[in-house]
């Protein structure tokens, strides 16, 4: 992917080639192991193919055929890794973090809490109503990551409440490819817009304005998430879409966008969505550092017009209810400004 084709054998780096495009789609990987007093001379042919993503491959041991098959894009994103690299002992904002996260997921009390904490933060700044209603539209928006990490043969943790800032939708395993992340970013928000859709139909059923204020704020938050921003879900589909290009596409953007985060929390007063932008820019600082041994498989060209599309047409959407409401006259969008304000 970029400049090596590296081969591991049991979480050891055994062969390295230069991965140009004069090399061509076959290669040849040839190394040594050892087996007690036995000498091992393996060799690995592969025929490797980015668009659409295939590989067609046989081993050989001192000579003798040992295996050959072929994987496609379906296998690597269902594939589960057997050993787990143990990973460096080193102090880091991410480690303290994720070790913080592992202690939330230690104890199910903690999901209690936490939705408790949410709906009492939320019932004093609004009210109680609106506060179980803006708790439904955050589970409905999480379950949607859930949908998708299921769907890719994933493991949940479940979804955790967090006040002032959503929620989070948890997996133990991670992903390996692109598309993954494409689509577990993409499903929260579209989950948002079909919970949208409901709400404004309940709206033209009953007449209350609740509905329509709800409805307004669902797709305002949504539309918010998708902001081309790290970490928000609109800035996991940029980073997804644009590093498959190059690693250099993809730090440009990615930064530029870091960036129009800025003007923009500076603009609206949003001293929250600071703190979100320093956890975005040590994503990109992490994902430029390792861009030479990622493992993700990147999107081919369909995908990535394909996730461009579905980002677009989603954005269109949720900006439609907005403004669908907001050519009524009514004041509904004060409501979202209000809540990012405070």
């Amino acid at each position: 992917m970029a400049g090596w084709q590296q081969l591991y054998w049991d979480n050891t780096l055994v062969s390295q080639l230069n991965a140009d495009s004069d090399r061509g789609p076959h290669a040849r990987h040839e190394f040594t192991l050892q087996r007690g007093e036995e000498r091992l001379l393996c060799q690995i042919d592969s025929q490797l193919e980015w668009q659409p993503f295939s590989i067609d491959y046989s081993v050989t041991v001192n000579g003798e055929l040992h295996a050959e098959g072929s994987r496609n894009e379906k296998d690597i994103e269902q594939q589960v890794p057997v050993n787990e690299p143990k990973a460096e002992r080193r102090f880091s904002v991410i480690g303290l973090l994720s070790l913080g996260m592992k202690a939330f997921k230690s104890a199910k009390l903690i999901k209690v809490v936490l939705a408790s904490a949410s709906l009492a933060a939320y019932s004093w700044l609004f009210s109680f109503q609106f506060a179980l209603a803006l708790i439904a539209c955050l589970v409905f928006h999480e379950y949607g990551h859930v949908r998708a990490m299921k769907y890719f043969g994933m493991k949940t943790k479940g979804i955790y409440l967090v006040p002032f800032l959503g929620g989070l939708a948890l997996s133990d395993e991670k992903i390996n490819t692109r598309w993954q992340d494409v689509v577990i970013s993409i499903m929260g928000p579209f989950f948002g817009l079909i919970l949208s859709l409901i709400l404004v139909v309940a709206y033209w059923v009953t007449g209350e304005m609740f509905f329509a204020g709800l409805a307004v704020f669902n797709a305002f938050l949504n539309l918010f998430n998708l902001l081309p921003i790290l970490p928000l879900d609109g800035g996991h589909i940029l980073k997804s879409i644009s590093f498959s290009m190059n690693s250099v596409t993809g730090i440009v953007l990615c930064t530029l966008a870091a960036i129009g985060g800025v003007v923009l929390s500076y603009s609206l007063g949003l001293t929250l969505f600071g703190f979100l932008l320093i956890m975005g820019t040590i994503e990109i600082v992490l994902e430029w550092r390792t861009r030479h041994n990622s493992h993700l498989l990147p999107l081919n060209r369909y995908a990535q017009v394909v996730s461009a599309v579905w980002y677009v047409g989603l954005v269109a959407a949720l900006v439609g209810i907005i403004w669908y409401f907001a050519s009524t006259g009514d004041e509904l969008l004060r409501l979202p400004l209000l809540i990012l304000g405070t």
